[in-house]
């Protein structure tokens, strides 16, 4: 395991390396990420959830170091964190469910097998 806290403050200065090579790739995240949220239709702490299941199907550490701060930061719980991410385990367990009925599809119309 890692020390998240570190982890996620060595990212943030690595991307702020990134932001002055590349700004305009920042401001477009930055805009993707502001759009999202601009309908108000689901509270801030709605979107961190999401975020984390998303971030747990995608593996990416940096958005779950990120993304569970900020969670908490807009009152999410352990327990409704831990919901999250039981969506998202099922969710992958059915996509590989889903994924493996396509191999077996692609088994089957392979000529002479």
């Amino acid at each position: 395991m890692q020390d998240w806290n570190t982890y996620r403050d060595s990212l943030l200065e690595r991307v702020g390396d990134y932001a002055k090579l590349s700004p305009e790739v920042i401001r477009g995240l930055v805009t993707m990420d502001n759009a999202a949220a601009k309908t108000g239709h689901l509270e801030p702490k709605m979107h961190d959830l999401i975020a984390l299941a998303v971030a747990v199907t995608t593996r990416c550490d940096g958005c779950i170091s990120i993304h569970t701060k900020k969670a908490v930061e807009h009152g999410a719980t352990r327990e409704e964190i831990s919901e999250a991410l039981g969506v998202a385990i099922a969710l992958n367990a059915g996509a590989a469910l889903t994924y493996s009925a396509r191999v077996l599809e692609a088994h089957a119309q392979l000529p002479d097998k």
